[in-house]
C-alpha cells in the first residue's frame, strides 16, 4: 500500500512516562537499574553475557516442537526452530498477553518490532543469528483486561463465566458471538471475510485460547519466521525449577525488588513491589496465590496449604503448577530462552527496571531492554482532512483544547489576547500601592485586594473573548475535535485502543507489511503512517 511516514521523539509525543523518555535518552538517573545500553555496543555486550550462560536449547527445541505438533509450519519457521539448537544463535523476544484477537495494535507492533530488530542484528553481528520470538503470557488470570476488543468504535466484551488462567479458558458460545459481531462490522470491506475466516479456523469451540492465539499468531506472522513460545508446560517450568525452589525456600525476590523500588521511587512511579513470594499455584481453571503462613505454604483461595517439605515434592512432581508472576516471569523467559534484547511498552519497561538484582541473585543474565516501537495510522481520508486544517505531525499530538485555541488565535482578525492590557494593569497597581501606601501603610493590603480582583476579572474577560470568537470557527472547531478523536479514540493512544480487524479487512496483509517497513531496531521514535 502506498504511504508515506514521519517520526517524532517520543517525549513530544505526550504520552510516555518519564522513566520511559530518560530510559530513551539514557538518563544517568536509571544508569544502575539496566545492564546494557540500547546500542550496538550495549548488543554486542548482551551476546556476551549469554555465551556464559547454559540454556537448555535441546528443551527448548523440544517443546516448541511439541507445540507446534498438528500445525502446518512455513519454512522460515521450522528453520528458525531448528536453528535455537546451536549456541551462535539467540533470539530477540517480545511478550504479551493472549488478549482475545490480539487485542490492541501494539500487540501486532512489537512482534513485527521483534523481527525488524533480528534482522537488523543479523547485518550487523553476521557470525551469529537471530530468531524472532513471541513469548506468550498465556497464565494471566486478568479477563477483564485481556477479555476484549474495539473495533470500528464499539467495544466486544467476552462475557464467559470461565476464571483462572485466561490461556487454559476454551473458546465457547459467548466467544464465537463476538466473532460473528466483528463479521457485522467488517465483511463488507475487501479483506473482511479473509480475515473471519482466519477467525473461525484459529478460535474453534472448545480450543483452548493459548492454542487459537499461537495459531493465529502463527498465521499473521509465519512469513516472517516468528516464533511463539507457549511457557505453560511441565518440560520448560522443569527448567526453572531451580529458581522456584529458591523463591519457596528464601522468598529471595521480594526483599531485593523492595529495595529497588525505594531506589526507584526517589525520582520515578514505581510499578510494582512484588509479593513475600512471587508465585502462583495454577491447577484446572484456577490460578491463586501462594502464601507463606508460618511454616506452611497456603493457597488460600483453594483452602490447601502444604509443608515446605511437600511443596517441594509438588514442584518435583507437577511443576506445571507453579506460575511465575510479573517478578519472576522475566527470569522465568530469560532461563529458557537464549535471549538477548526483550522489547517491551513502557509499562513493562517501569517493571524490569525494577528486576536486575533478582536476575543477578539466580546467576541469569539482564537482557537489554527497547521500547516497542509505536505507530499512529492515518487513513487516506483523515490524511487529507489533516492537510485541509493544515496540521502537521506535531499538531496532532497537540491537547485538543490548547489546538483550537491556537488556530483561533492564528486566524482570528480581533485581538484576543490581553497581555499588554493586564501587563498596564498591574503596573497601574503597582503604582496605586506605593501612593496609598505612603498615606497609610494600612492602605496597602486594600489595594494588592483591589490589584488580585481586578486582574482576574481581566483574565476572565480574555477567556470569554476567546470563547465568543470560537462561536466564529464553529465548523473547523467540530472538524479538528472530529479528526482528534478518531485518532487518538478515548484521548488515549490509537495503538492502546483500537484492534487491528477494520485495518486488516481494509487493506488485508499490506497493513501488516506496511507496519514492517515502517519499523525500525534500535533507533527508537514514534511513526506516524499517513496512508496515500
Amino acid at each position: 500500500m502506498d504511504c508515506s511516514i514521519d517520526y517524532l521523539p517520543y517525549e513530544t509525543t505526550g504520552f510516555f512516562a518519564k522513566i520511559v523518555v530518560d530510559y530513551l535518552q539514557q538518563a544517568e538517573a536509571l544508569q544502575p537499574f539496566f545492564e546494557h545500553e540500547p546500542t550496538r555496543e550495549g548488543v554486542r555486550k548482551s551476546i556476551e553475557a549469554r555465551k556464559n550462560f547454559v540454556t537448555d536449547r535441546s528443551l527448548l527445541v523440544q517443546s516448541l516442537n511439541e507445540q507446534y505438533k498438528g500445525i502446518p509450519l512455513a519454512e522460515k519457521v521450522k528453520t528458525n526452530i531448528a536453528l535455537l539448537e546451536k549456541d551462535h544463535v539467540f533470539t530477540v523476544t517480545t511478550a504479551h498477553q493472549p488478549n482475545i484477537f490480539t487485542g490492541p495494535l501494539y500487540f501486532i507492533y512489537k512482534i513485527l518490532h521483534a523481527v525488524k530488530l533480528a534482522e537488523e542484528l543479523g547485518k550487523q553481528f553476521p557470525d551469529n543469528g537471530f530468531v524472532p520470538v513471541y513469548y506468550m503470557g498465556s497464565e494471566d488470570a486478568d479477563l477483564d483486561e485481556l477479555g476484549y476488543i474495539n473495533v470500528g468504535g464499539q467495544k466486544l466484551v467476552w462475557q464467559t463465566p470461565q476464571t483462572g488462567a485466561v490461556g487454559r479458558m476454551k473458546v465457547d458460545k459467548a466467544f464465537l458471538l463476538i466473532i460473528h459481531a466483528i463479521e457485522g462490522q467488517i465483511a463488507v470491506l475487501p479483506y473482511g471475510n479473509e480475515l473471519i475466516s482466519l477467525f473461525k479456523k484459529c478460535y474453534t469451540e472448545g480450543k483452548s485460547i493459548q492454542q487459537a492465539t499461537l495459531e493465529l499468531v502463527n498465521e499473521l506472522f509465519e512469513s516472517f519466521g516468528v516464533v511463539v513460545v507457549v511457557p505453560d508446560s511441565a518440560a520448560l517450568k522443569s527448567a526453572f525449577s531451580k529458581t522456584i525452589t529458591k523463591e519457596l525456600s528464601e522468598g529471595f525476590s521480594h526483599q531485593l525488588v523492595e529495595q529497588t523500588a525505594a531506589a526507584l521511587s526517589v525520582n520515578y512511579k514505581v510499578q510494582t513491589a512484588g509479593r513475600p513470594v512471587n508465585l502462583f499455584y495454577l491447577i484446572d481453571d484456577k490460578r491463586e496465590r501462594i502464601e507463606l503462613e508460618g511454616d506452611l505454604y497456603t493457597v488460600q483461595a483453594l483452602n490447601i496449604s502444604f509443608t515446605k517439605e511437600a511443596m517441594l515434592t509438588e514442584l518435583r512432581e507437577h511443576p506445571e503448577r507453579f506460575s511465575p508472576n510479573v517478578i519472576l516471569r522475566g527470569v522465568f523467559q530469560e532461563t529458557i530462552l537464549p535471549n538477548i534484547v526483550f522489547i517491551g511498552g513502557g509499562g513493562e519497561l517501569a517493571y524490569w527496571l525494577e528486576l536486575k538484582n533478582v536476575f543477578k541473585a539466580v546467576n541469569v543474565p539482564f537482557p537489554l531492554l527497547a521500547i516497542r516501537n509505536s505507530f499512529l495510522f492515518v487513513e487516506k481520508d483523515q490524511h487529507e482532512r489533516v492537510l485541509k486544517l493544515k496540521l502537521n505531525t506535531t499538531d496532532l499530538f497537540t491537547d485538543t483544547t490548547a489546538l483550537i485555541n491556537a488556530m483561533v488565535k492564528a486566524h482570528s482578525t480581533n485581538q484576543l489576547v490581553l497581555t499588554a492590557e493586564l501587563a498596564e494593569a498591574n503596573a497601574f497597581y503597582e503604582k496605586l500601592q506605593a501612593l496609598a501606601g505612603a498615606i497609610d501603610h494600612t492602605l496597602t493590603d486594600h489595594v494588592i485586594s483591589l490589584k488580585s480582583k481586578s486582574l482576574k476579572k481581566l483574565n476572565d474577560l480574555e477567556k470569554k473573548m476567546l470563547r465568543a470568537e470560537k462561536d466564529k470557527f464553529e465548523t473547523t472547531i467540530q472538524q479538528i475535535t472530529q479528526i482528534k478523536s478518531a485518532l487518538f479514540p478515548g484521548n488515549s493512544l490509537q495503538e492502546r485502543h483500537d484492534n487491528f480487524s477494520l485495518l486488516y479487512a481494509k487493506y488485508g496483509n499490506d497493513w501488516i507489511r506496511t507496519i514492517y517497513d515502517s519499523s525500525e531496531g534500535l533507533k527508537q521514535q514514534f511513526g506516524i503512517i499517513y496512508a496515500s
